[in-house]
């Protein structure tokens, strides 16, 4: 096979191997790659069958929102520009059928407002190309360990703070013994506000840990999330999540 290494860059296998990710019951984590360019999902997909997971491919959105819903991955790398309907329309057509998967957008455009919009939209991260198969693969592992596949490394998995519970292992939250649904994203960013009770966070801090990079200033992608979150965690309930004018936001138990 013949790949296109502009696609590419600075790929190496020289790192240090990882250990294999595995889903709950034991079975390989399913990912799908979306993109029109064929030598790419071909290099992908063999990277990522050497991660050990099973992988299908689609060249266009139309195609990808049907094998979502046969195959219900539990990653999707999603380029942005696709020949029918775009990647932003995909990942709401996922998202409309109740499937909360974390998404990587994959795109040949670097402008910020790209990376905005397609984190705003729902997506989970995202890389430029030309870029880094090394990369690539280490941000959907991250995305990984985010979700239900990975048991958390803490010796507690449940974080409380004042009525609110957070789950690691299973992902799942409570309030006051309600249920609420989170996407990955929101997921992260809640145990992170949860896991430093009273304590301000700035945006930087929230980009660097939830996203792992920063926006070059630009971080209406953390007052969106947050607004997202108090949505389900403060919508009826006297507030946990507060802003503090200037600093950032802190998470501390209802009065």
């Amino acid at each position: 096979m013949t790949i296109d290494r502009s696609l590419i860059s600075g790929s190496s296998s020289s790192s240090a191997k990882q250990p294999k990710l595995r889903r709950a019951d034991g079975s390989p984590v399913r990912a799908l790659v979306v993109d029109d360019e064929n030598t790419l999902t071909d290099l992908l997909s063999m990277a990522l069958r050497y991660e050990g997971w099973e992988v299908k491919t689609a060249s266009e959105g139309r195609q990808a929102i049907t094998i979502a819903r046969e195959f219900r991955p539990d990653v999707i790398v999603l380029d942005v520009m696709l020949p029918d309907i775009d990647g932003l329309q995909v990942l709401n057509r996922v998202r409309s059928d109740g499937h909360e998967t974390p998404v990587l957008f994959l795109t040949a455009k670097d402008a910020l407002d790209d990376r905005i919009a397609g984190l705003t939209a729902g997506g989970d991260d995202y890389v430029t190309k030309p870029f880094s198969l090394e990369e690539l693969v280490a941000r959907l592992r991250g995305l990984i360990r985010r979700s239900t596949l990975v048991v958390a490394d803490a010796d507690d998995p449940v974080v409380t703070v004042g009525d609110l519970e957070l789950n690691e292992d299973s992902h799942e939250v409570f309030r006051d013994g309600e249920p609420i649904e989170l996407t990955a994203t929101e997921f992260e960013l809640l145990r992170y506000l949860m896991r430093n009770p009273r304590r301000v966070l700035s945006k930087a801090q929230i980009l660097d840990r939830v996203w792992s990079y920063d926006f070059g200033g630009k971080s209406s992608v953390v007052e969106i999330y947050i607004s997202y979150l108090r949505k389900k965690v403060d919508a009826g309930r006297p507030a946990m999540i507060h802003t503090v004018r200037g600093a950032g936001y802190m998470l501390k138990p209802a009065l």
